[in-house]
C-alpha cells in the first residue's frame, strides 16, 4: 500500500513541488540551519504542551555571579557619569576602562580555564541590564566583546592553539576585540560584501608562507577605534589553487591584529550622539597566515555558518537585556515622577491620560523581563533558539521604543531640556541604534521571524524541503512520501482543532491549572491552532511566492512573536508565585497581545491572494471577526497604581537596576518619591482642611510640627527634581564673546551682516 501511494499519488506531487521549490543559496541555507528550535516549535505545532513550559527551570545566578553583580558591577556604576561621558569626555573615563579590564568584564563568557569568568548567559544578561540603567556607553562597551565577536567565535570554532593564544588575552583586556561585518556595500545583506581575501604566498615575520592577502572596508564597528584584535568577515578566493581545487571559497572569518601593516583603524562614528567607541576601518593588502583563520584552514568558506550560529545565541542576550532595562527604568522613573509632580493641585499620575501610558510602560517592563528570563533559561540549558533570538531582538527594541516615548511624554519638559539632571534624554536618543543593529527591525519583522520560523519551527517543512532538494531522486521521493503524509495528517488535526477552539471561544482548549491565569492559556492554545492552520494554508497556496509576500510574512511573524512573549509573561507569573498584586500587569499583556493576534489574523485573511481559501479559513478560525479590544480601563488603572506607590510589586517589576547614592537625577527622584509618599497622610489632612501651607496647618493643629517638617522636606526634594538645567551662552557655543552681553552680541552681529 505504501509503495502504491508513493508511486501513484506522491510521485506527481513530488515532481510538482521540486519544480515549485525556489532555489536556496548557500548563505540562506546556512542561516536557516543555524541554531536550533525550542518553545517556538511547540507554538508552531498548533497545540503547545504547557506542562513543558512550566517545567523549564528558571534562569538563576550562582553565588559568584551574584557577588560580581553586587561588587564590581556596582563599583563600575558608581564611577560613571553619563552626562560627562557623553558631553565632556566623549568616552568612558580611563579609570573605568582600567577597571573593566582588571575585573574581566570583557571575559564574562570566556571559560575559567582560559582566564575568563565563565559566567552563564543569564549572568551576562544581568550585568548588561544593570549597567544599562546607569550608562549606555558602559553597557555597550561591555556587552559587545561578550556577544558576536572573536571570543564567542573562538570558543565555538577556534582551534585549540587559537583558544590558548587569544582567549586569555581577551579575558584580561590585554586585547580589545571588535568584529567587522558591515561594509558600505553590504548592510542587512551582509552576504553581498565585497571585502576579499586572496590566498597567495607572502612574507610574514621574515618567512615566506601561504596566507591571505586581505582588502576590506568596514563601518559601524563597535569598539573598532580602540580594538587591538579585529575579527573580520570577508570572501576568500584561491585563484592559484594553493589549498584545493575550488577558487571561490566563500565567506570566511579571521583574526587580524590591528598593528599589522595595511590596517587603518582609529577614526570614530558618532551614532545618534552616543559615544561608545564605534567607527570604520580599512585594510589594504594586509597579509596574514592561514592559521589566523578562525578554526584554521579547514574552516575556509564556513564563516557565514559560524556567524549565524553565534548570532543565534548572542542576539537573544545583549539588546534584549538593554531593552528590558530601558523599559524597567522608564517604569520606575515615570511612576515616581508622575507621583511627585503636581498640576492643578493633584499628582499627574492620577489623571487617566497619564495612567494609560504609565500602564503601558509598566506592563511592557513586566513582559520584556519575563521574555528575557525565559530566553536566558533556554540559553543556560544549552539551546541556541535562532527564531526566538530574532523575536527577542525585534520585539524588545521596538517595545522599548514605545516605553521610552511614553516616558518622555509623561515627563514633558523635564525630559526635553538636556543637562546633567536629565535622566531620560540620552536613552531616548539611543533607541534608533538598538532598532538598527544586529539585523534591522524592518528586515527582521518582514523576512526573518516567520520566514525562518516557518521552516525551522514547523514540524515537517524543513524535512520536506530537504527531501525535495535531495540529489538522489529515489531517496528524495522516499523521504518526501514519509514526511508529506505525516504533514497532511497534522494539517487535518490542526484544521479540526482550530475549528473547535474558535467556535467555542477556546472554552475547552487545553490549559494547565494556573489559577486566575488558566483562561489565558486556553486562549493561547486557541490562537496557536489558528496560527498553525493559516501558516500551513499560506504555504500551500502561495508556495515559494510567500517569500515575496513580506507584509503577510510580517503579520505571521507578529502572531508568533505575541505567542512567545505571552508565554513568557505567563511563565513569569507562575515562577514568581502567582503574585496577585502583579496580576493586573499580566492582564494588560494578555489583553494587548490578544488584540494584536486577532487583528493580524483578520489582516491575513483579508489579504490572502486565494480568496476562496481565505473565506473558508475565516469561517474556521475567525467566524465572528476580531473581537478583543485591548486592556480595559480597570486594568489600565490597576497597572498604573503599581508604579505610583512604594510596594513589593513595584520592586518586583524593576529589580536590580543601578542605584547610585549621589546627587544625580535618578537619585534625586527616588529620594523625593519616598519622601512624598511617606508624607501622604499629612498631605491628605491638609487637603481635607482646604489648606496649602503646612506651617499654617501645624499652627491650627491640623497636622503636627513633625508632619509639617516632613512636608517641607518633601517639597524641597520635589523642587530639586523638577528643576531643569540651564547654561551660560558661552558654555554652549563658541560664537559668543566671553563675558559679552547676549543682547549686545546679537545686535552687533546684525549690524555686521547689514554692513556686509
Amino acid at each position: 500500500m505504501s509503495s502504491f501511494r508513493r508511486d501513484y499519488i506522491t510521485r506527481p506531487i513530488f515532481s510538482l513541488a521540486r519544480k515549485a521549490l525556489p532555489p536556496m543559496s548557500d548563505t540562506e541555507r546556512e542561516a536557516l540551519e543555524a541554531g536550533d528550535v525550542w518553545w517556538d516549535a511547540e507554538l508552531f505545532a498548533g497545540s503547545p504542551d504547557w506542562s513543558k513550559l512550566l517545567a523549564y527551570p528558571q534562569a538563576t545566578l550562582t553565588g559568584e555571579e551574584t557577588a560580581f553583580l553586587n561588587g564590581p558591577v556596582d563599583a563600575l556604576c558608581a564611577m560613571l557619569d553619563e552626562w560627562k561621558i557623553n558631553w565632556e569626555w566623549r568616552d568612558l573615563p580611563q579609570e573605568a576602562w582600567d577597571f573593566i579590564k582588571r575585573e574581566k568584564f570583557f571575559g564574562m563568557i570566556i571559560p575559567k580555564e582560559y582566564g575568563g569568568l565563565g559566567f552563564s548567559p543569564y549572568a551576562h544578561s544581568e550585568v548588561v541590564r544593570k549597567l544599562s540603567s546607569r550608562s549606555l556607553t558602559a553597557a555597550v562597551t561591555v556587552m559587545v566583546p561578550n556577544s558576536l565577536g572573536p571570543g564567542e567565535l573562538l570558543m565555538r570554532f577556534g582551534t585549540r592553539e587559537q583558544r590558548q593564544k587569544w582567549l586569555p588575552r581577551l579575558a584580561s583586556g590585554t586585547d580589545i576585540p571588535c568584529f567587522g561585518l558591515t561594509s558600505p556595500e553590504a548592510g542587512s545583506d551582509a552576504a553581498s560584501m565585497v571585502d576579499t581575501g586572496v590566498i597567495c604566498k607572502g612574507n610574514f615575520e621574515g618567512s615566506e608562507i601561504v596566507g591571505l592577502r586581505l582588502n576590506w572596508h568596514k563601518r559601524y564597528i563597535t569598539l573598532g577605534p580602540v580594538a587591538t584584535l579585529l575579527g573580520l568577515a570577508f570572501k576568500a578566493y584561491d585563484p592559484d589553487h594553493l589549498v584545493g581545487t575550488k577558487e571561490d571559497l566563500g565567506i570566511t572569518v579571521a583574526l587580524i591584529p590591528t598593528h599589522l601593516p595595511g590596517v587603518e583603524i582609529g577614526r570614530r562614528h558618532l551614532p545618534a550622539m552616543q559615544v561608545f567607541q564605534n567607527g570604520p576601518n580599512r585594510g589594504r593588502d594586509v597579509f596574514i597566515p592561514l592559521d589566523y583563520v578562525i578554526g584554521g584552514e579547514t574552516r575556509l568558506g564556513e564563516g557565514w555558518k559560524m556567524l549565524m550560529t553565534a548570532l543565534a545565541a548572542g542576539r537573544g542576550i545583549s539588546l534584549p537585556s538593554l531593552s528590558a532595562a530601558g523599559a524597567a527604568y522608564a517604569a520606575r522613573t515615570s511612576g515616581a515622577y508622575a507621583r511627585i509632580r503636581e498640576q492643578f493641585g493633584i499628582a499627574i499620575g492620577k489623571f487617566e491620560g497619564i495612567e494609560e501610558p504609565l500602564a503601558r510602560i509598566a506592563a511592557t517592563a513586566y513582559q520584556l523581563d519575563g521574555a528575557r528570563r525565559l530566553t536566558c533559561a533556554a540559553l543556560n540549558e544549552g539551546h541556541h533558539p535562532a527564531v526566538i533570538s530574532g523575536i527577542m531582538k525585534l520585539q524588545a527594541t521596538e517595545r522599548m521604543r514605545i516605553a521610552i516615548d511614553d516616558a518622555m511624554d509623561i515627563h514633558g519638559g523635564k525630559a526635553v531640556i538636556d543637562g546633567p539632571q536629565n535622566y531620560l534624554g540620552n536613552l531616548y536618543r539611543s533607541v534608533p541604534v538598538g532598532i538598527t543593529v544586529e539585523g534591522a527591525n524592518i528586515l527582521t519583522r518582514n523576512l526573518i521571524v516567520f520566514g525562518q520560523g516557518a521552516i525551522r519551527a514547523h514540524p515537517f517543512l524543513l524535512e520536506e524541503m530537504n527531501a525535495l532538494a535531495e540529489d538522489d531522486r529515489a531517496r528524495g521521493l522516499d523521504a518526501f512520501d514519509y514526511v508529506f503524509w505525516k504533514h497532511i495528517g497534522h494539517s487535518f488535526k490542526t484544521l479540526f482543532r482550530a475549528f473547535g477552539r474558535s467556535w467555542t471561544f477556546g472554552l475547552f482548549a487545553p490549559a494547565p491549572d494556573a489559577g486566575d491565569a488558566t483562561r489565558f492559556y486556553r486562549q493561547l492554545s486557541r490562537y496557536s491552532a489558528a496560527f498553525a492552520l493559516l501558516a500551513d494554508m499560506a504555504l500551500l497556496t502561495l508556495g515559494g511566492a510567500l517569500k515575496r509576500k513580506e507584509m503577510l510574512s510580517a503579520r505571521f511573524g507578529d502572531i508568533l512573536s505575541e505567542l512567545y512573549l505571552l508565554s513568557a509573561a505567563l511563565k513569569r507569573w507562575q515562577d514568581e508565585g502567582r503574585q496577585q498584586q502583579d496580576f493586573a500587569l499580566l492582564e494588560w499583556c494578555v489583553a494587548s497581545g490578544f488584540k494584536t493576534i486577532e487583528n493580524r489574523l483578520a489582516e491575513i485573511l483579508a489579504n490572502l491572494p486565494n480568496r476562496f481559501v481565505a473565506a473558508i479559513l475565516k469561517f474556521v478560525v475567525q467566524p465572528f471577526g476580531a473581537r478583543v479590544l485591548g486592556p480595559s480601563d480597570r486594568v489600565v488603572h490597576n497597572c498604573a497604581q503599581i508604579v505610583l506607590e512604594p510596594s513589593a510589586a513595584r520592586d518586583r517589576l524593576t529589580p536590580d537596576l543601578s542605584h547610585v547614592e549621589d546627587d544625580g537625577g535618578p537619585a534625586r527622584l527616588e529620594k523625593a518619591f519616598l519622601l512624598v509618599t511617606a508624607a501622604e497622610a499629612a498631605h491628605k489632612k491638609m487637603r481635607e482642611a482646604h489648606l496649602r501651607d503646612w506651617n499654617e496647618a501645624a499652627k491650627r493643629g491640623v497636622i503636627t510640627q513633625a508632619e509639617a517638617d516632613r512636608l517641607a522636606t518633601a517639597h524641597e526634594a520635589v523642587a530639586k527634581v523638577i528643576e531643569v538645567d540651564d547654561f551660560a551662552p558661552g558654555a554652549l557655543s563658541p560664537i559668543y564673546k566671553k563675558g559679552a552681553d547676549v543682547h549686545q552680541f546679537f545686535q552687533e552681529l546684525g549690524e555686521q551682516r547689514a554692513a556686509s
